[in-house]
């Protein structure tokens, strides 16, 4: 390990002794794959922790450091207090000395419930209502009635007040005005069911009419209403009476004998919302979640408008404006609007909302607008949206934490994101960054490089010290810093080209664009210009287009890479085969599973206010699965060991001989591809990292049928490294004869490209049209972009 020595303490010897404690030391940090890591951390300073994918980066920093500072801090409430907080388990590390109090800027969704919004998420929303309720011609009422959130509510009736010895009955009325539209409950979207997706009405029920999965012809979902006697089984839909077809569709719920057995009728429309919308999307079996979107249309609430608001909430106004307009405005012209408002009695209010308004346009967000759904923002957008509560903040001496803070950033809001990090910094605080960028780790006072290499293979600390010392340390890091892709002398030539006409979705401009088939194409632009609403809106929902987005991976820690990707199915049938007994044998959630942990290989004692402890199965010592199941083996392996392999050495072991498996050997041979091999094909889905989640995602679709391809910004969580391997990977995707659509920011990526689509030249209502569209040598030349102008400054042009 190479370490340059931390700047030696400034205070001197006769400091104040309280002045002495300048460093986070870390002693024997073990979480996850860190391997008794020693690090001292400079406060007050920003340091950049680097390293390839999976080499213990975020165990550091997020599972250590951070973990460990908020679990102090909950150990300071009272123990009636902490039995209402989250138990944390102190992180396996010998030493932690020196933390201050850390907060967590992660790319964690920010929750996604139908009326979450930026507003409401950043409190914007809370000063706004204050403000109307002041300012707003007609007054109307308080904060309350401009609550998309609260219902009006009124009520009345008697209530009985004792005084003395005697008891007297009163009348009392309540209202509570609220802002909520009442026809959306203040989602500002209504679902109706597509009622051609559930029948055939050209049909009658005896031939098969209803196409719902799971209601076969001759199952008890069909016979419930073929024999209920509302109508005739071998009548066509169609030819329903309009009592037989209220009743068919929407009679409530009924008790009745059908077939000799008491079952409750109630109109299939009724059914299929509780069936099927009341429940979990993501956790539906595929055919199911399909054919809930083809049936369920969201439409905008015809009654708000959309604005969640109802008429009285929205006919209160300032300056011409209502509440749902200035919430619907794109915040750059909110800010705009707030500076022409000028009244003395609300003066700190608004000096408060322009303070916030504005650290949204710095950081390079001003595109959005505050009635925007946090469910649709980017883990980028999402990140950043928590660091403006963070921006205006008066405390200091507190250790901020970032998770790759450029994900989704263009290189020219990188510049943003650099000034806002430096300016935390020089407030007193100590930043702590997990990055790959080389523009951010050029800005780091500190670096901390771990590998090196990932996995098993990483865990350790290779350098120590100053941007200058990592160059020269000969790390996998130090190596790459300076990488540089060139841009391609000769490009592919398009075979073809799929027309969009007149893109109107979100900011776009009525795009018209042509996208070239069968080579690859970036789509790129600063962050908030369109790329993605062009991307996905008009391109991805096409036939033959197989889309791979940012969306996260679901999974428990009973979840792991082998039963993501279908791996585990082909591996438990040739262990079955090989030792004449059931696949479900080898399935730690069925009947293989060991029966004192119940597969979970750990067990959890729960010590009530205290926080919890997980310790390794003794039945089965944290292999999962029960004596006698690990008797079976394959290729002298028991499925324990089998599933405790990497991708690398499972592919070896299912190359030939006995344990010779094509149909596994096919799928890790994917995740080989994607740079996943050092992953254990047990390893819990709960502990790999964002840019692992989205490579195994890629990796399942890669066998995917589809002449299209589609990724976004496949190269984040990357390391330099990394991104060559991803580039062979997208080459060898078009020399298979695919097109490969790719939403990126990255310049290596941009360099590679056969063809380039850029999108600005601002963001939000400044961008939405196709600013350049040509070769990457021809962006280079032109210069006439941002995207132009970072291109030629990274290739060195």
């Amino acid at each position: 390990m190479h370490t340059d020595p931390v700047d030696d303490d400034p205070t001197g010897a006769d400091a104040h002794p309280a002045d002495r404690h300048d460093r986070i030391r870390v002693r024997g940090a073990r979480v996850n794959n860190l391997r008794d890591v020693d690090v001292d951390l400079p406060k007050r300073r920003l340091t950049v922790f680097t390293g390839v994918s999976g080499s213990g980066k975020s165990s550091l920093v997020f599972g250590t450091v951070a973990a460990e500072s908020q679990r102090m801090i909950n150990e300071t409430y009272s123990a009636f207090v902490q039995g209402f907080m989250p138990s944390l388990a102190r992180p396996d590390v010998d030493l932690l000395d020196g933390l201050t109090t850390a907060i967590v800027v992660d790319q964690e969704r920010i929750g996604a419930d139908p009326r979450s919004t930026v507003g409401t998420a950043t409190d914007a929303n809370a000063m706004l209502r204050v403000l109307f309720s002041r300012l707003g011609q007609p007054h109307i009422g308080g904060p309350n009635a401009f609550s998309f959130n609260l219902a009006t509510v009124t009520a009345g009736g008697a209530i009985t007040v004792q005084k003395g010895a005697d008891a007297k009955a009163q009348k009392v009325s309540f209202t509570r005005l609220g802002g909520m539209c009442a026809d959306c409950e203040g989602r500002g979207l209504v679902n109706d069911i597509d009622l051609t997706q559930l029948f055939d009405d050209t049909q009658s029920l005896g031939d098969g009419a209803l196409t719902i999965p799971g209601y076969g012809t001759d199952g008890w979902n069909v016979r419930l209403y073929a024999e209920s006697g509302y109508f005739d089984r071998d009548t066509p839909i169609r030819d329903f009476t309009e009592q037989e077809r209220q009743d068919f569709l929407y009679r409530e719920p009924t008790k009745q004998k059908i077939a000799g057995i008491n079952m409750t009728y109630e109109g299939l429309v009724h059914r299929v919302r509780r069936s099927f919308l009341q429940k979990d999307r993501e956790a539906m079996q595929p055919h199911i979640r399909a054919f809930v979107d083809r049936a369920v249309t969201f439409t905008t609430c015809p009654a708000c408008d959309g604005t969640r608001l109802n008429d009285t909430a929205r006919s209160s106004k300032i300056a011409v404006r209502s509440i749902a307009d200035v919430c619907a405005m794109q915040i750059t012209d909110a800010v705009t609007w707030l500076r022409g408002l000028d009244d003395p009695g609300a003066g700190p209010l608004l000096e408060g909302l322009r303070d916030l308004l504005e650290s949204f346009v710095e950081i390079g967000l001003g595109y959005l607008s505050l009635d925007r759904p946090t469910g649709t923002l980017s883990g980028g957008e999402g990140q950043r949206v928590k660091m403006v509560k963070h921006l205006g903040s008066s405390l200091s001496d507190v250790t901020y934490v970032f998770d790759e803070p450029s994900t989704g950033l263009h290189p020219h809001d990188i510049e943003r994101m650099n000034e806002l990090l430096v300016r935390l910094r020089d407030k007193g605080n100590t930043v702590l960054v997990v990055e790959h960028k080389p523009e951010v780790i050029a800005i780091a006072d500190h670096v901390v490089d771990l590998g090196p290499g990932a996995g098993s293979g990483g865990g350790m600390l290779c350098y120590q010290g100053p941007v200058a010392g990592l160059r020269t340390s000969g790390t996998v890091t130090g190596r790459h810093l300076d990488d540089r892709v060139s841009v391609k002398s000769e490009v592919r030539g398009a075979d073809g080209v799929i027309a969009i006409r007149g893109a109107s979705a979100h900011n776009l401009h009525d795009v018209d664009v042509d996208v070239p088939t069968g080579v690859l194409t970036v789509v790129t632009g600063v962050a908030g210009s369109g790329k993605s609403t062009l991307v996905h809106g008009s391109l991805a929902r096409r036939d033959d287009v197989v889309a791979i987005d940012q969306s996260g991976i679901r999974g428990s820690r009973r979840s792991n890479p082998a039963t993501y990707t279908g791996l585990l199915e082909p591996i438990r049938k040739a262990f079955a085969k090989a030792n004449g007994v059931k696949p479900a044998l080898f399935s730690a959630n069925s009947e293989g599973a060991c029966p004192a942990c119940n597969g979970a290989g750990v067990v959890y004692t729960d010590l009530g206010m205290m926080a919890g402890v997980a310790s390794p199965c003794v039945e089965c010592d944290g292999k999962r699965f029960g004596q006698s199941v690990l008797g079976y083996h394959l290729g002298g392996k028991d499925i324990s060991e089998v599933l405790g392999m990497s991708v690398t050495d499972a592919l070896a072991f299912f190359a030939a001989g006995e344990s010779a498996l094509p149909a596994a050997h096919t799928i890790l041979a994917r995740l080989a591809d994607v740079g996943l091999g050092y992953l254990t094909i047990g390893q819990p889905l709960t502990t790999l990292s964002g840019g692992e989640r989205q490579r195994l995602k890629l990796a399942t679709h890669l066998g995917d049928r589809g002449g299209v391809v589609v990724l976004d910004e496949p190269t984040a969580g990357l390391h330099l490294a990394d991104v060559e391997q991803l580039l062979g990977l997208l080459d060898r995707l078009v020399d298979a004869g695919r097109t490969v659509v790719v939403i990126e920011h990255h310049q290596a990526v941009m360099a590679h490209a056969d063809w380039i689509i850029d999108l600005g030249p601002g963001a939000g209502h400044d961008g939405g049209r196709i600013v350049f569209e040509g070769t990457p040598a021809e962006l280079v030349a032109e210069r006439s972009t941002l995207t132009g102008q970072h291109l030629a400054a990274y290739v060195g042009a």
